[in-house]
């Protein structure tokens, strides 16, 4: 599956993202860093493992988000830390 990713201010829907099952997922752009990393994955996971429950996807998002993280790997913008799902950093 090839999956979309958008980008668009969802404050109206109480969430930072959102999957469709077309594949496409939206990303608040006012995400940063590591948070929109995180993010990321965890819709781009929705949309590849439709029957996997939340709590499973946050667990794995956060997981790939601080694989990928410790390796350097970053979008290279102005960082405002925001914690992950679980209150992490």
């Amino acid at each position: 599956m090839r999956i979309k990713v958008k980008y668009k201010k969802l404050g109206k829907q109480k969430a930072w993202g959102l999957a469709d099952s077309d594949g496409t997922v939206y990303i608040d752009p006012r995400l940063k860093g590591k948070k929109a990393l995180e993010i990321l994955i965890h819709e781009s996971m929705h949309c590849l493992w439709k029957e996997e429950d939340e709590d499973t996807i946050i667990s794995k998002s956060i997981s790939l988000c601080n694989a990928i993280w410790s390796q350097r790997y970053r979008r290279i913008e102005e960082e405002k830390e925001q914690p992950l799902q679980d209150g992490s950093l």
